[in-house]
Order: C-alpha cells, then structure tokens, then sequence
C-alpha cells in the first residue's frame, strides 16, 4: 500500500513539475508563442513518461496557454493583438473596481499585506527578473482585490492578470530598454497611498492611469519590435 502511495505521489509530482516549468516558460516567453509542443520532446528533457507531459499539456490547455489544433498537436498559445483592445477595456474596468473597493473597504492588516506585496515586486524589479516580476506584481494586485471583499470582481480580475502575463513581459523589456522601470514602482505607491488614505477617487484614477501606461508601452513595444516577427491570432493587420 505504502508503495503504491509513493507511485501515485512521484506521478503527480512529475506532471507538477512539467506544468511549472512548461506554464514558466511559457509566461517568460522561453517558449514562443505559436511553437510546437512534442510531447516526446519535453519527455525526455525531463526524464519521465510521456504521461505526465501530457496532463501538463491538457493543465496549460485549461488555461488558454496552449492550443491543440485540429491535427491534435499542440501549440502555444499566440498572443491575440487584435482583442488587445477589449482585453484592456476588461481589465480597466476589474481594476479600477478592485481599487476602488479597497480604499474605500481596507483594514489595518490589509495595508500591511500591500505593502508588502510592494516591497516583494520592488525586490523583483531590482534583481531585473521578469518572471518574478509578473508574479509580484500579480500577487500586488491581488493583494488589494482581496482588500475589496468581492470575491466575484477579484476572480475574474486574477483571471485578466492571468492572461495579460505574458504581455507583461513584453511590457517589463518596454520598460527596462527605454529606462523608465521605475514607472511601475511609482504607480504601486501612488496606488497604496491613496489606498491608505481611503481616498477613493484617486485610487481610481491612478488604477486607469495604470492601466493606461501598460496598454501605450504594450502597443508601442509590438509597433517596434514584434508586429511583422510574433505570432499573433486573427489575420495581420496594424496597429
């Protein structure tokens, strides 16, 4: 029996550990949207089955980070420029509303697990990884969702959060090649500050401006570097 227990324990761990490092590499962009997954491939890299691959596969399928198309191969995910508009409009909408609702609804503790959220985003940002980044500043986000007390608004802002993680990326090597990184940084305090002081307008309007920033840095980003080169759905068209 015990055995038996420790098969089954060493399989989840190895479909686990194919979900982490494949969702990571995705994220982080190591594996380029539109790029064939071979389930054999990523079998032998890890030194497993093909079983767990493939439940790691179907994981990443649920969350829209890969496709499977109609031959049954599998892709990532493109990103889908031509719903980037609408994409920002949802997620200016959740995280104004978040935002909102946590100024107006914070406790003490509350603030201190923000602030928190921002010092672990701020030490992210300075050792310059990306993939941290994204979850810091998810986890920042979050951190103020859970402020608001709507569970309905915070899940699906994390699931916009979710799907704009990798744009992030995209976002963050904006940021760092035209040395404005400190611009996120500043917009998190701004955002705690207002928070702090329950001051309920201007945590809407700095959420916008947020949401804003990353949307204008995003466009130019693909203007310049990926509107002919990515992978992107839908046919090409400008930006």
């Amino acid at each position: 029996m015990d055995v038996e227990s420790d098969v089954k324990r060493t399989k989840g761990t190895g479909a686990r550990f194919a979900y982490e490092t494949l969702r990571d590499e995705i994220l982080s962009l190591a594996l380029a949207p539109g790029q064939l997954l071979d389930e054999t491939t990523f079998a032998e890299r890890f030194g497993m089955s093909r079983s767990p691959v493939r439940e790691a596969f179907i994981r990443l399928a649920g969350e829209g980070m890969v496709v499977t198309l109609a031959n049954r191969s599998t892709i990532v995910a493109p990103i889908d420029v031509q719903s980037f508009p609408k994409y920002v409009e949802a997620l200016d909408i959740a995280q104004r509303m978040n935002t909102r609702l946590a100024a107006d609804l914070r406790t003490d503790a509350d603030l201190v697990r923000i602030a928190e959220a921002q010092k672990v985003f701020v030490e992210a940002a300075r050792r310059g990884n990306h993939l941290e980044m994204s979850e810091a500043n998810k986890r920042f986000h979050m951190t103020i969702a859970e402020a608001g007390r709507n569970p309905y608004l915070a899940g699906f802002y994390e699931r916009l959060l979710d799907q704009g993680r990798r744009m992030l990326h995209l976002h963050f090597d904006y940021l760092e090649r035209t040395h404005d990184g400190h611009l996120l940084t500043d917009d998190h305090v701004a955002m705690l500050e207002a928070i702090r002081a329950r001051d309920v307008e201007r945590a809407d309007a700095l959420a916008h401006a947020h949401t804003r920033q990353f949307r204008d840095n995003f466009i130019r980003f693909m203007q310049e570097n990926y509107a002919q080169a990515m992978p992107l759905a839908g046919p090409a068209k400008p930006l």
